[in-house]
């Protein structure tokens, strides 16, 4: 594709890619006056009052960040067109925007791994609040609803069945049961399981929560030194995917224009499907040995 027939295009993309920034700063414009209307008149000073001047760049900063914290993947974007610009092609572009779904797909699993890790957490700590309770006296319903309030280790459905259990008498080892179903609130049913045999058979339940907490605490630690094993293995799979883009950066300092010969070239096309079929799978497989190393 020539100089005179990329003009169009890349102003077109651009065109795309700045309304779609300003639709998104608009809904997030939305939201938030939504949320001072229904927040009442002392939010008002703070999204900006009568009288005052222009936004500080803080206030702008924290505004965008706002809006795309949630939408992280769609940065992919930007990048891509950055590229294109560069490479005066619109592959990147593509490749951008068949990006997206595949990184938005990454990072909501990290944030479900770390809900997961500070849920398991939350548990921990629950077990060992109740223990604390039990010991200063308070009834183990009392103890129960204060560490279950202070701690936060279950979701608002599971919270609410537990509360009710504990505070009216009913079936609390059956809720704890129920809400260990949530990812990463297994030590939930080993919270049941004593609570069960301390209502059942009149043994203590302190003691019990004290070993289980103990063992909670293990698997914890032994999670993270496993994870601190497995930093290298990471930083290994991490420089194998970023090496071609410094490859590629090198080839441009020095004056080759690698980006002209990968995007407009039959040889360099070729290499570029070839090296990330090759690239692609590198990646995938070794950051499957080194999830299989986590899970064993």
């Amino acid at each position: 594709m020539r100089v005179e027939q990329w003009v169009p295009v890349q102003g077109a993309a651009a065109l795309c890619a700045g309304v779609a920034l300003w639709r998104l700063a608009e809904r997030e414009r939305g939201l938030r006056r939504a949320r001072v209307v229904l927040a009442g008149a002392g939010a008002l000073g703070v999204v900006g009052a009568p009288g005052r001047g222009l936004p500080s760049l803080r206030a702008v900063g924290e505004r965008w960040w706002a809006v795309v914290r949630g939408r992280r993947a769609w940065l992919c974007l930007p990048v891509a067109l950055v590229l294109a610009v560069l490479g005066e092609s619109p592959l990147p572009l593509v490749a951008g925007v068949l990006a997206v779904p595949l990184v938005g797909r990454r990072l909501r699993a990290a944030a479900l791994r770390k809900e997961r890790e500070a849920r398991s957490d939350a548990v921990v700590a629950l077990c060992g609040a109740v223990a604390g309770e039990l010991r200063a006296g308070r009834q183990p319903a009392q103890a129960l609803l204060f560490a279950v309030g202070a701690t936060g280790a279950l979701g608002p459905r599971e919270e609410a069945e537990v509360l009710a259990a504990a505070r009216f008498g009913g079936d609390v080892a059956e809720a704890l049961r129920r809400a260990s179903r949530q990812d990463g609130a297994d030590g939930l049913a080993g919270l049941a399981a004593c609570w069960q045999v301390a209502v059942d058979g009149g043994a203590g339940l302190a003691a019990g929560l004290d070993r289980l907490e103990a063992a909670l605490r293990e698997h914890r630690d032994q999670r993270e030194r496993l994870r601190a094993q497995l930093a290298g293995a990471w930083a290994t799979v991490t420089v194998l995917a970023v090496l071609p883009m410094v490859g590629l950066v090198l080839g441009t300092a020095l004056g080759a224009r690698p980006l002209h010969v990968l995007l407009h070239t039959p040889v360099g096309l070729g290499c570029l499907a070839v090296g990330g079929a090759l690239e692609a799978a590198g990646v995938w497989w070794a950051a499957r040995i080194v999830r299989g190393g986590e899970r064993a």
